[in-house]
């Protein structure tokens, strides 16, 4: 029998961890395409209001259209189905970014990538945490969480050294989209030797598949929650913005701080994600780890936002505890939910799930950027309390479940 556990641990791992590379090669894929759409557009004439409703069309159809994928897998449970198909629009539309004669159909294409990845995260997360029985809900999350922080650093990189290599031309720019068709290409083949390895991955979760009524005073709870601190956690044009005005980093430095950032972000999302499991073992909920990840964090805000020219420290360390809050939000942050929802409501959690937080983010950001414009100090108090004020609607859900319990 322990032969067998042992057995069936390793290839949970396996898994895990195949699904973590398809996505650090989905994320170079999709980060290195992201990092050059701006100037790309730029070359062929769009205005800055073009380059801005392009990203802004892209991102809200990614988060809007989450919640229908999430319900269609869990209909259908078609879940293989349904991330082969969203990854295959990487290989599709970023390549084809090469062949793009004008920005709109620039923009079209942009709009395919994130369709992509609307059909594929509900069903994406909702495998991954299918594993969460054996080897933990946090550290599945936040393996994969690393992992992507990973794709994300080295896909600006790869394409820097295209330029390098081929010029900053338009030509340059469609030799770097053309070979980011590779890792993902990558991915899609890494993704069916996962399909190959777990053909069924509801198999690997021990809880009852008849259990319904998943999205009730729990989750509402904690999505409420999540909202407040997606409104709280400033994006990074913002903080890049405010230090490029003050002159607290220098503009050469500033992608340098955001792929450092990132890389604090998934060492960052292991800690949390090992902190998570270990809090569940002792029989709590793990809100708390989430809630305090998110109440250190919170002080990012004016760390950075009231950072100058003379204390760049500050505004470093700021950087830092931001990528602590996001770290928390984007691994344990979904590892929660595979706490607290049955396995034949998931894909539909998720896709909630990132609709209110794609929705909130996006409103955060402008109320931010409002507030910053008329005074930075109010800004990062709205940022740091709207985070700590999740924190504390996040702790809260773990109590509902509590008192459920009792």
């Amino acid at each position: 029998m322990s032969i067998r556990t042992d057995d069936k641990a390793r290839r949970v791992r396996r898994f895990v961890f195949l699904l973590g590379w398809v996505s650090l090669f989905a994320d170079l894929c999709y980060e290195g395409m992201r990092g050059a759409i701006g100037p790309y557009l730029a070359m062929m004439g769009a205005s800055a209001t073009a380059v801005g409703a392009v990203a802004g069309t892209g991102e809200a159809i990614g988060y809007a259209l989450r919640y229908v994928s999430g319900i269609f897998a869990d209909r259908t449970q078609r879940y293989w189905m349904l991330a082969i198909v969203g990854y295959s629009t990487n290989l599709v539309a970023v390549p084809l970014l090469a062949l793009a004669g004008s920005w709109p159909l620039v923009a079209v294409l942009v709009g395919l990538e994130r369709l992509g990845k609307a059909i594929r995260s509900p069903a994406k997360s909702t495998i991954v945490s299918f594993a969460a029985a054996d080897m933990g809900a946090g550290k599945v999350f936040a393996i994969t969480e690393a992992m992507d922080q990973v794709g994300g650093l080295l896909g600006p990189v790869l394409v820097t050294a295209v330029l390098a290599w081929k010029g900053e031309t338009l030509e340059g720019f469609g030799w770097a989209f053309m070979i980011l068709g590779i890792p993902a290409a990558i991915a899609i083949a890494i993704l069916l030797r996962a399909r190959q390895l777990v053909p069924d991955p509801r198999a690997l979760d021990t809880a009852e598949p008849t259990e319904h009524g998943a999205l009730g005073p729990r989750y509402r709870t904690y999505l409420v929650g999540v909202a407040l601190i997606a409104i709280g956690l400033a994006d990074w044009p913002l903080l890049a913005y405010h230090m490029q005005r003050e002159g607290v980093i220098a503009t050469r430095w500033l992608p340098i701080a955001y792929a450092a950032a990132m890389a604090a972000d998934g060492v960052a999302a292991l800690f949390a994600g090992s902190a998570f499991d270990r809090a569940r073992k002792r029989g709590g909920t793990g809100a708390g780890v989430v809630s305090t990840f998110v109440v250190i964090g919170a002080a990012y805000a004016p760390l950075v936002l009231l950072a100058d020219a003379s204390s760049p420290e500050l505004a470093i360390a700021g950087i830092a505890l931001w990528s602590l809050a996001l770290a928390a939000t984007e691994s344990i942050g979904k590892a929660m939910i595979a706490t607290i929802v049955p396995r034949g409501e998931r894909g539909r959690a998720y896709g909630l799930y990132y609709l209110v937080w794609g929705l909130a983010w996006w409103l955060g950001s402008i109320l931010l950027g409002v507030l910053y414009d008329r005074s930075p100090a109010i800004a990062s108090i709205v940022a740091t309390s709207s985070l700590i004020a999740g924190a504390v609607v996040v702790a809260v859900s773990s109590r509902r479940a509590a008192a459920k319990t009792s």
